[in-house]
């Protein structure tokens, strides 16, 4: 296991080793990934996006750009009739 000591400005230097297996270079970025428990996980953040395709497989019932607004338009009339429903009425005027 390589360790490695913060530095009074929050700094730390990644170990060789480290650097090597996660093929990281002078200017490279790093992720930190939460994986609970105060526990983290270190990425290279320097996958390019093509590096994604085929991670989300593909929807078994193709939707739409007008099915998508549509839904987007009806769950937002939703949401507003619910917070229309919960919220407090305005002092009656005089």
């Amino acid at each position: 296991m390589s360790t490695a000591t913060l530095s009074s400005k929050g700094q730390i230097t990644i170990p060789a080793q480290v650097r090597a297996s996660l093929g990281l270079d002078t200017g490279d970025r790093v992720e930190f990934v939460a994986l609970g428990d105060g526990k983290f996980a270190i990425m290279a953040a320097t996958q390019p996006a093509r590096s994604l395709k085929g991670l989300v497989r593909k929807p078994a019932n193709p939707v739409s750009i007008e099915e998508m607004n549509q839904a987007i338009e009806a769950q937002g009339a939703k949401r507003l009739s619910q917070l229309n429903a919960t919220a407090k009425p305005s002092c009656a005027q005089s």
